[in-house]
């Protein structure tokens, strides 16, 4: 499936049930993701913020790191990360995407 990252704003949050800790997606997109001192990935909405800990925390998708972030939600063993556009909620990776 293809992404198109500039026409539309995306948004990604983690499944905290699903995710095992790997740290896959802090490597490849340390601003957006950051594991906690429970072993699991939180979202959070700017580099050094504060993460985004509710069930349905969700944060929007930095431009510049749309691929990063795509490519996290691709690579997670969990199959926890999540990422739809904004404009119509369709999932275009993780678990939910018609990949």
């Amino acid at each position: 499936m293809t992404v198109t990252t500039d026409t539309h704003e995306l948004e990604v949050w983690i499944d905290h049930d699903l995710c095992t800790g790997d740290g896959i997606c802090a490597q490849y997109a340390p601003d957006v993701f950051e594991l906690d001192v429970d072993g699991v990935a939180y979202v959070k909405a700017e580099a050094g913020g504060e993460l985004r800990t509710g069930p349905e925390a969700r944060v929007p998708v930095p431009a510049d790191l749309v691929l990063a972030v795509i490519d996290s939600a691709k690579e997670c063993p969990g199959e926890c990360i999540r990422v739809r556009r904004t404009a119509d909620l369709v999932e275009v990776a993780g678990p939910g995407a018609n990949e």
